[in-house]
């Protein structure tokens, strides 16, 4: 049986380390027969508990909230939770797809699932990519799909929105693209109300493109009062 608690300061706390010892991913989250959405086929979206960042408009801020009720399961626990879909994995080439908060903080755990779960479901990664080169580079091998959320290119802005560096996305981008192929990598960047432009996202989308990116997902930010 997974894990169960609440936790009481966030990331890094004492019972969220415990369960990263033991193995286990921590998930605030898991949502079933998702498409079009988490990569292709139909997809499981599991939410990883824990993020750098912390964007002006999050959709998941529980994902770092102290207080925030978590599961953690073992490679072996969360496949047979999930393995009720695995046919419809398999007929569509759907598969498990690890966002957040940020999966990359619990990169350890995705080679040892996929060692349980083989080759028939894909394995995507929902990430910002604010990880170390060499975390990056240990996935390569096991993620089907990179869904980059880089949010905005310029330095500036990115670090207004989320407070992070930007410098570090595109580096681990640019090196995925030669790593994994840019036929692997969707990168994600949004028109953010008070913070970018749609001038700013096509000097992005170019930006980008100059490192090899070739797959693109512009949308836009609903604001909510």
């Amino acid at each position: 049986m997974p894990d169960i608690f609440q936790t009481t300061d966030g990331a890094g706390g004492a019972l969220y380390e415990e369960a990263r010892r033991a193995g286990k991913f921590v998930t605030f989250g898991i949502s079933r027969l998702r498409m079009a959405t988490d990569g292709g086929g139909v997809t499981t979206l599991v939410c990883g508990f824990g993020c750098p960042l912390r964007c002006r408009f999050c959709i998941n801020a529980q994902s770092w909230h102290a207080g925030t009720k978590v599961a953690a399961y073992t490679p072996r626990e969360l496949y047979d939770l999930l393995r009720v879909d695995g046919l419809y994995f398999r007929a569509t080439g759907g598969g498990v797809t690890f966002g957040g908060g940020e999966p990359l903080l619990q990169a350890d755990f995705l080679p040892a699932f996929r060692a349980v779960c083989g080759t028939d479901w894909k394995i995507n990664v929902e990430t910002s990519l604010q990880a170390p080169r060499e975390v990056v580079a240990a996935l390569v091998p096991v993620v089907d799909e990179w869904i980059v959320d880089a949010k905005d290119a310029d330095v500036r802005r990115y670090k207004a929105y989320t407070g992070g560096d930007a410098a570090v996305m595109r580096g681990n981008l640019a090196f995925l693209i030669g790593a994994a192929g840019p036929e692997h990598v969707l990168v994600r960047l949004p028109l953010i109300p008070e913070y970018n432009t749609p001038g700013d996202v096509e000097a992005s989308r170019e930006a980008l493109a100059a490192l090899g990116c070739t797959r693109f997902d512009l949308f836009s930010y609903k604001k909510t009062e």
